[in-house]
């Protein structure tokens, strides 16, 4: 087995979710890893930086960037990034596209982080989108990506070489579970709640999505919530 020193480095955006988190627990096992996180002006943004530190701590990730974009608070548009759009309980999304979208965020966040994958020489960046079980959002199709990578060969140095990794995109949020359980990832320290900051709150669209997968895959969340989670239990 390649020492870290003569491991590849890979680049990745690590939010303090569970997604994100299995996404670095793979590339620090495969690679030497930078990780990268982005406030936004979202609600929960200090908790996810608090997420973010603990998980690099736990995972041995040294190699560190805090980044805070404030071009999405400003733009707003979501109930994440604007006070004034309520955070809506789980039962009311339905099939369109949640107010919870950040418009166009995924790629402020690749943008940001091809930049440093360029001038740290890493040839991947990891990025823990999720097509079929997520809320819908239009920029975690793998179309989105296979675009996007395009935009990188033609928008960096000729000698540059830096492919996108999505490796849980074609998951169910219950296989991606199992898939952190096998790799020891830190599930006890990611944050998933878009409403609080203190004790998710177990009532918005991310925790029950979180719910339902950690149910489905017969293992224990470890985080506590505000409200019941059995409520998930189908």
């Amino acid at each position: 087995m390649a020492s870290n020193s003569e491991k590849t480095r890979a680049v990745v955006l690590l939010s303090g979710g569970m997604d994100s988190t299995v996404c670095a627990a793979l590339a620090a096992r495969d690679y030497q890893t930078s990780a990268l996180h982005v406030s936004y002006g979202q609600r929960t943004e200090e908790r996810e930086r608090r997420a973010f530190v603990s998980i690099c701590d736990t995972l041995g990730i040294e190699s560190r960037l805090m980044v805070k974009n404030d071009a999405l608070r400003v733009i707003g548009g979501s109930a994440l990034t604007d006070h004034k759009i309520t955070v809506p309980e789980w039962h009311a999304v339905g099939e369109d596209i949640p107010v919870t979208y950040v418009p166009f965020r995924n790629a402020h966040l690749l943008s940001i982080a091809v930049s440093w994958a360029e001038v740290i020489g890493a040839n991947s960046i990891y990025i823990g989108a999720v097509a079929e079980d997520s809320s819908g959002y239009p920029d975690c199709r793998p179309e989105f990506y296979e675009a996007f990578q395009q935009v990188i060969t033609l928008g960096t140095k000729p000698e540059t070489s830096i492919e996108i990794r999505t490796p849980v995109i074609a998951m169910k949020k219950s296989e991606i579970v199992a898939l952190g359980q096998r790799l020891e990832a830190p599930f006890e320290l990611t944050w998933s709640c878009y409403r609080e900051s203190d004790q998710a709150c177990g009532d918005c669209d991310s925790c029950a999505l979180r719910l339902r997968a950690f149910r489905a895959a017969g293992i224990t969340d470890p985080i506590t919530y505000l409200l019941d989670s059995k409520r998930f239990a189908y």
